[in-house]
């Protein structure tokens, strides 16, 4: 376990970027339900899901590095023990989503006719056979995934608030310390002086 009490800068940056692009991803995947099909417009679009979520995914899997070779804080002995477990078994749930909301996406275009066009720019034929009943059962499993992940991510920003509102040091676990950068700073200066 990490000596300190907060996550990594790195972790901490990933975190944040990367709830805002899984959300925005997730809306747009939303938003795409309501696109007509077999118009231009959803090919576009579809296209430009199915590449962000790749390039996500790339995003994803160099998280799960960082995590595994950078292990988390241990939880505060002032947690109530229903608490620390509800944080694992959240934390746990979340990168679950996080892995297999792109990959069953992916996966799934493979077993249709269209594959990949990457960015509208780099055409990636599908590797699999034109199966539509593997292509529902993965779409719908990415679907499905994506409202378990909202689910939990709701449930996570509810207890971060609560923690915020408690002023225990959770929240700030996964925040950038005003003090650090300062303290970062100063044998750099005395280093300059010298």
């Amino acid at each position: 376990m990490s000596t300190s009490s907060n996550y990594t800068r790195t972790a901490v940056v990933l975190h944040w970027i990367l709830a805002a692009l899984l959300l925005g991803q997730i809306a747009f995947g939303w938003f795409l339900e309501e696109v007509p099909r077999g118009t231009p417009d959803r090919t576009i679009y579809v296209n430009l899901h199915k590449s962000t979520g790749m390039t996500l995914g790339v995003l994803i899997l160099f998280r799960l590095y960082w995590r595994l070779t950078h292990p988390a804080p241990a939880l505060p002995l002032s947690m109530a023990s229903w608490e620390r477990t509800g944080a694992r078994i959240s934390h746990w749930v979340l990168y679950a989503c996080m892995l297999i909301m792109p990959l069953s996406g992916y996966i799934a275009s493979n077993f249709s006719k269209w594959g990949v066009n990457f960015f509208n720019t780099f055409k990636m034929p599908p590797w699999g056979v034109e199966n539509q009943a593997v292509y529902d059962f993965l779409n719908a499993t990415h679907v499905f995934t994506s409202y378990v992940f909202v689910t939990v991510i709701v449930l996570h920003v509810l207890a971060a608030i609560r923690h915020l509102f408690l002023r225990d040091g959770i929240f700030a676990r996964m925040w950038f310390p005003a003090e650090a950068g300062s303290a970062a700073r100063e044998p750099d200066a005395s280093t300059a002086r010298r």
